[in-house]
């Protein structure tokens, strides 16, 4: 370690502890303007056995426990460098040179199970539901869902998972080791935006690191660190998963990607099925984008979405035509209601051919009647008769009945 690293980190220390509770906030807030304490950090951090990591793992876990926001942003930066040491000692076989990684590890884990009060928090999550959007699928790309009654009952509610009370922790073991860390990651998850850059190159590091110490794949990596194998959990890797996700889309995507793979690696040969689906699901959605190297701004992971209004056929029956629909019917309705109770238009004349009871021949053509006067009281019997039936037959029109079968024969 350089002695201007080592100058810069023991200004750091003795000025936080010579500070007042009142300028506390000011101070928290004036952190990210010192450009060299970080890397300086870093330094101390990855040499296990330098004198000055004990006072900076203090120095640390007084900045969480104050309660201030960008205090505890600090310090949970250095959270993938401090699991890799501790993991890293750990499994060379020489736990007592990590004691104060592992206190401040636990220190952490403690305080964030409880609230203000010493009560036990009680995390909950609602999981989504497939029926509405969110930022990693759309209803209409899945097709449509059946509606049946159990369907239809579901539909709207979600569901949440809870997950809690957990245990206070005063050492680490092998049953409880990955617990906490799992815990350590989920809460370092919730503050990604927040991260800068060394931090999310680190929690790449870090998982592949963990994932292919051991195995063949850490001779591809040409990582010549330790090669022992590191035990992991299925848990463990779905919280590193997601924050590679979130540095792939933020300016690591070369560091990213080979972290996901090497995740993806260890997944499979552990048979882990929640790793694998999440994993896989991530690089599918990333396959072929071009990912954004947006190391400064504002953070964000970059999911590609197709409006969704081009996809819904014309055909489709919505609501909005299901209303439109009932709008034509009702104007159509009320047109026919107005053509019913207006003036009546004229009666067309009726035509009674063939009533003289003489029957035509087939292929014979009809007699035309010649046009003239109504037949006068000269004319024989048969015309008087026909007159008698056109009246009667006009007379029924005009009451809005149907005239019989007789009168048209």
């Amino acid at each position: 370690m350089l002695a201007m690293d080592q100058g810069v980190v023991e200004e750091w220390l003795a000025e936080f502890k010579t500070l007042p509770e009142a300028a506390v906030p000011g101070y928290a807030a004036a952190l990210k303007e010192k450009t060299f304490l970080v890397p300086a950090l870093y330094k101390v951090i990855r040499e296990n056995y330098s004198d000055m990591l004990e006072p900076v793992c203090h120095q640390l876990f007084e900045f969480y426990r104050s309660g201030e926001v960008h205090l505890q942003y600090f310090t949970l930066q250095f959270l993938p460098e401090l699991l890799w040491s501790y993991l890293s000692i750990t499994s060379g076989h020489a736990p007592h040179c990590s004691g104060c990684i592992e206190a401040l590890l636990l220190g952490i884990y403690n305080l964030e199970i409880v609230d203000r009060d010493g009560q036990s928090k009680v995390l909950s999550f609602s999981v989504p539901s497939l029926s509405k959007p969110s930022v990693y699928h759309e209803p209409s790309t899945i097709g449509s869902l059946a509606l049946t009654e159990g369907a239809l009952a579901n539909h709207g509610l979600s569901r949440v998972v809870y997950s809690g009370p957990h245990l206070q922790r005063e050492t680490f073991t092998a049953q409880n080791r990955f617990q906490v860390l799992t815990f350590l990651l989920l809460r370092y998850n919730a503050a990604l935006s927040y991260m800068c850059g060394p931090s999310l190159q680190s929690l790449c590091q870090l998982s592949s690191r963990v994932c292919i110490c051991g195995y063949p794949r850490q001779q591809v990596r040409r990582y010549k660190g330790i090669t022992t194998r590191m035990t992991v959990s299925s848990d463990f890797l779905v919280q590193l998963i997601t924050g590679i996700h979130f540095a792939l889309c933020n300016g690591e995507s070369d560091l990213g990607s080979k972290a996901l793979e090497d995740v993806l690696y260890r997944a499979q040969l552990e048979l882990f099925p929640e790793p694998l689906l999440v994993g896989n699901a991530i690089r599918s959605s990333l396959h072929g984008a071009a990912l954004k190297s947006n190391k400064e701004g504002t953070r964000c992971i970059q999911v590609d979405i197709t409006p969704t209004a081009s996809r819904i056929s014309r055909n489709a029956v919505t609501s909005l035509s299901i209303r439109g629909h009932r709008w034509k019917r009702h104007e159509s309705q009320e047109n026919s209601v107005d053509s019913d109770t207006g003036a009546p238009g004229p009666i067309p004349e009726i035509s009674v051919t063939g009533v003289s009871g003489e029957r035509q021949a087939n292929g014979e053509a009809p007699r035309i009647r010649p046009e003239g006067p109504a037949p006068g009281p000269e004319q024989g019997p048969d015309s008087r008769a026909e007159v008698r039936r056109q009246k009667s037959v006009k007379r029924v029109l005009e009451d809005g009945g149907v005239p019989s079968a007789r009168g048209q024969y």
